[in-house]
C-alpha cells in the first residue's frame, strides 16, 4: 500500500512549479488526475522538443504516474464534469494566473459548498501585495526571492542559479503543505486553503544570506573569503563566490586534468576538526602548530592563500582520486559531478534516485526518480500520461458516467477527441 493511497488529486497546474508538487504526490500514491485543455494540453508537452511528434522532456520528466484528461471548463458539460470531479477529490491544485479560477465559476466560496472537506492549494509568484498580480518565472523568482544578489562573484553580476529553486523549490514547498493539510484534516473534518508563493520558497532556501544580512550589523562576515583579501563590506549581503556559506570555510578547487575538462574540480572545507590530517594531506605538516594558521580564528585572513595552496596539491589528482584519499580521513570534500557523470551512475540508478522510463512515443529516456524515500512505501516511477489517454476512464470509474451519460459527455465536446491508450 502506498502512503498516499486513495487520495485524488485534482491537478489543474503546468509548466514546472505545480507538475513537480502533483507528481511527488503521485509517486507517494495519490491518483493524480491531470486536466489539459483540449487539443492542446500542459504548454510543456511542445516546449524543448527533442523527438519529432513525441511529447517533450520537459513534459515527461515532470509529469509521471498521473492520468490525464480533456476537458473545456468553458463548456458548460465540461463544468458540469469538473464540479463532480471536485467533489470526488480531496485535493485541486493549481497554479493559474490570480483570479482565473475565480472566473471559471470555481471561487473557493463556491468550492467549499461543492465540497468542504476539499483542500486546495495555489502556487503564486508572489504573496499579497503591490506584486501579487506579476507573472513570475524561475529566474524572476530567483531575483526577488534574494538568491540572486548573493550568487556569482564579488566582481561580477548577480547570477541566478541552475538548480530550479523557484519553480521546482515551490513546488516542494506546496506538497508539504499539501500533505500537512490532510493530516489536519483528520481531525477537523474540514478542507482549507494552501497557498505558496515562488519568493517566498525561494527566500526560505537563501536563509542563510539573511542570516548573513543581520550579521554585517555586528562587523564583517570573516568566514566570507573577501575579508581576508581586505575588500570592505557594503551595506547587504555579499556575493560569495564559491565559499560555503557556513561556519567551516570551503572553496572549489581544481583537479588534474581542468585544462580541458570544465568540471575537473572538487569542494574542499577546512573543518577545524581535520585541520591536521588536512596539513599533513597536502605536505603542509608545519601548519599544524604554526602561529597564524594553528587556530581557526588565525586562519581567516589567510584563506585565499590556504586553499591556493591545497590547490597545488589537488591539481595532482583527478576529483574521485580527491575524495578517495580525502574521504577515509573525514575530510569534506565532493568532486564537481556534470549531469553527464550523474546520468552514467549506475548506483543512482540502484536507488532509484534515476530511473529509465519507457515511453509509447519517444521510447526509452532517463529522469529524475522521487528523491524521498520511504521504506514502506517505495516510489515506482511510470511513464507520464499521452494527452487525454485517461479521459474515458476517469469520466467512467471516478465520476460513474456510464451509457447514455457517458455518451452524452463525450458528444458534448467537453472532453476533446476521446482515445485509446496505446499498446506499451
Amino acid at each position: 500500500m502506498k502512503a498516499l493511497e486513495g487520495i485524488k488529486v485534482l491537478d489543474f497546474t503546468h509548466v514546472q512549479s505545480g507538475p513537480t508538487c502533483t507528481q511527488l504526490l503521485a509517486w507517494f500514491g495519490a491518483d493524480v488526475i491531470k486536466v489539459e485543455r483540449p487539443g492542446v494540453g500542459d504548454a510543456t508537452r511542445k516546449q524543448l522538443v527533442d523527438v519529432p511528434n513525441a511529447d517533450s522532456l520537459y513534459f515527461t520528466m515532470l509529469n509521471h504516474n498521473k492520468r490525464s484528461i480533456e476537458l473545456d471548463s468553458k463548456n458548460e458539460t465540461g463544468k458540469e464534469v469538473l464540479t463532480r470531479l471536485i467533489g470526488e477529490c480531496d485535493v485541486l491544485v493549481e497554479n493559474f494566473a490570480p483570479g482565473a479560477l475565480d472566473r471559471m465559476g470555481f471561487s473557493w466560496e463556491n468550492i467549499q459548498k461543492i465540497n468542504p472537506r476539499l483542500i486546495m492549494a495555489s502556487i503564486k509568484g508572489f504573496g499579497p501585495g503591490k506584486y501579487q498580480d506579476c507573472k513570475v518565472y524561475e529566474n524572476v523568482a530567483q531575483c526577488a526571492g534574494g538568491s540572486a544578489s548573493t550568487t556569482g562573484f564579488l566582481d561580477g553580476p548577480p547570477l541566478v542559479t541552475g538548480a530550479q529553486i523557484g519553480d521546482s523549490g515551490t513546488g516542494l514547498h506546496l506538497c508539504l503543505g499539501i500533505v500537512t493539510a490532510l493530516f489536519q484534516r483528520e481531525k477537523t473534518g474540514r478542507g482549507q486553503k494552501v497557498s505558496c508563493a515562488m519568493q517566498d520558497s525561494v527566500l526560505n532556501l537563501a536563509r542563510v544570506k539573511m542570516r548573513d544580512q543581520q550579521r554585517l550589523k555586528a562587523g564583517p562576515l570573516t568566514e566570507y573569503s573577501q575579508y581576508g583579501q581586505g575588500i570592505p563590506f557594503g551595506e547587504a549581503t555579499p556575493r560569495a563566490g564559491n565559499d560555503s556559506g557556513g561556519g567551516q570555510p570551503g572553496s572549489i578547487l581544481k583537479c588534474k586534468g581542468w585544462e580541458t575538462d570544465p568540471n575537473a574540480y572538487t569542494y574542499f572545507i577546512i573543518q577545524a576538526a581535520v585541520w591536521e590530517k588536512v596539513c599533513d594531506v597536502i605536505g603542509k605538516p608545519e601548519w599544524k602548530t604554526e602561529k597564524g594558521y594553528a587556530k581557526p580564528p588565525e586562519r581567516l585572513d589567510k584563506l585565499t592563500e590556504i586553499f591556493a595552496t591545497i590547490e597545488e596539491w589537488t591539481k595532482t589528482k583527478t576529483k574521485f582520486e580527491v575524495m578517495d584519499i580525502c574521504n577515509p580521513l573525514d575530510i569534506p570534500v565532493g568532486p564537481i559531478l556534470s549531469m553527464k557523470e550523474i546520468s552514467e551512475d549506475e548506483g543512482l540508478f540502484a536507488t532509484g534516485t534515476m530511473v529509465r522510463v519507457d515511453h509509447p512515443e519517444r521510447g526509452e529516456y532517463l529522469s529524475v526518480g522521487c528523491p524521498v524515500k520511504l521504506s514502506d512505501s517505495p516510489a515506482d516511477v511510470k511513464r507520464s500520461p499521452l494527452l487525454g489517454e485517461h479521459t474515458t476512464e476517469i469520466l467512467s470509474d471516478v465520476l460513474g458516467y456510464t451509457g447514455d451519460d457517458l455518451a452524452r459527455v463525450i458528444a458534448s465536446g467537453a472532453v476533446g477527441k476521446i482515445k485509446t491508450a496505446p499498446a506499451e
